[in-house]
């Protein structure tokens, strides 16, 4: 009896421990996504900028595509 109760306890600890990693995890995610955006259109025509090129839309549309967004 005193086996399976031990056994018991782990299992429902385990469940428990990865319910809240789950959570905090997921709420960490969030809050880097929210503070480091992912790169967009605008951004790309910001860097041609600083290289002194202006970008036609094919490449921009290329970029975002080979960026897999």
């Amino acid at each position: 009896m005193n086996f399976w109760m031990s056994l018991l306890y782990f299992v429902v600890g385990g469940i428990v421990g990865a319910v809240i990693t789950f959570f905090v995890t997921r709420k960490n995610f969030e809050k880097q996504l929210k503070e480091n955006p992912p790169i967009n259109e605008k951004m790309i025509r910001a860097m041609y900028a600083q290289m002194g090129r202006k970008p036609s839309e094919a490449q921009i549309r290329a970029i975002m595509k080979s960026m897999g967004q």
